[in-house]
């Protein structure tokens, strides 16, 4: 028998103070980034923006008067950015709630390594971390696909010890920078930059097992050694994979997704055929952040879990 699946639902990152989603509309968005405030291209947002001015035909920044950096989309593919001031090239931002400190750096592909909606999976995972904690378990978490290792220091503050993997060595690096920033230099994580599957397969020789997943898995990409993953044939594969890594007791499964093409029932099924006979509570639905301007929510992907 399949775990019971709940109805999608939206969550929603409100619990932030040095981030805000100040407006958005007409493909772009203006966000605060603790001092500075950024403005770049959102496809999700294909609403237009009340009282705005339209970016004129060249791509300039003519929508909102107030920012430090905006991101200029190139007709040809990716973009730059431009800036009003000399800004540093990285600055740091907190999330309260949890202590934690993260390093932001604007890329040149417009992300700034740190994806805020993710919060609300944050203080999730946590509040179950820290639960076994407290009862007298010991929690050992894998993050796949961990980029700069947001959900890694989350674990990782509420006692998890964590297994962070990416196949970008700069990624990882990142991680160590933003779990020393967080006052977690000494935790127990490990880092490795590896090709997922690959390094999921290694841990079932070894003989290893954890607590709980996470993964953020693309929807295209490229191992470190150049295998292509494609999230529409290659996800369930992993799923399985994962599912001999976990422990007799295992405390949550956490998928996060960004691709349109892909609907938070289709997580929730993949979850309830993963852990089918297993029992638990199955939740899927979207993540978003709150529009300060208007009170809207911007969808910024889709999740799914399993809970024991």
């Amino acid at each position: 028998m399949s775990a019971p699946v709940q109805r999608p639902a939206l969550i929603v990152a409100d619990r932030w103070r040095d981030y805000q989603l100040l407006d958005c509309g007409a493909g772009m968005k203006q966000e605060r980034w603790g001092r500075y405030t950024l403005v770049r291209p959102d496809p999700q947002i294909i609403w237009p923006r009340s009282g705005a001015t339209p970016p004129n035909a060249g791509g300039g920044a003519a929508t909102w008067k107030d920012w430090d950096g905006y991101y200029h989309r190139s007709e040809v593919g990716g973009g730059k950015w431009e800036f009003r001031q000399e800004l540093p090239d990285s600055w740091n931002i907190e999330y309260q709630p949890l202590k934690l400190t993260f390093r932001i750096h604007p890329t040149s592909f417009k992300h700034t390594g740190l994806f805020p909606e993710q919060a609300v999976n944050w203080d999730w995972f946590s509040a179950r971390i820290k639960a076994a904690r407290q009862a007298g378990r010991e929690v050992s978490v894998l993050n796949l696909f961990g980029y700069t290792g947001a959900a890694t220091c989350a674990a990782a503050a509420a006692g998890a010890n964590v297994c962070h993997v990416d196949a970008a060595e700069g990624m990882v690096k990142w991680c160590r920078e933003n779990a020393a920033l967080s006052g977690l230099a000494a935790a127990p994580i490990r880092y490795l930059t590896d090709d997922c599957m690959k390094f999921v397969r290694r841990e079932q020789k070894r003989g290893r097992v954890y607590d709980a997943i996470i993964m953020d898995p693309p929807t295209f990409g490229r191992g470190s050694t150049g295998e292509m993953w494609k999230l529409e044939d290659h996800l369930w594969e992993l799923l399985q994979e994962c599912r001999a890594l976990l422990s007799a007791q295992p405390l949550f499964f956490l998928i996060n997704a960004y691709t349109a093409r892909l609907s938070p029932t289709v997580v929730a099924n993949l979850l309830a055929g993963l852990f089918e006979g297993r029992g638990g509570t199955i939740t899927a639905g979207e993540v978003g952040l709150p529009v300060q301007r208007d009170g809207k929510v911007l969808p910024c992907g889709i999740y799914g879990r399993w809970e024991a």
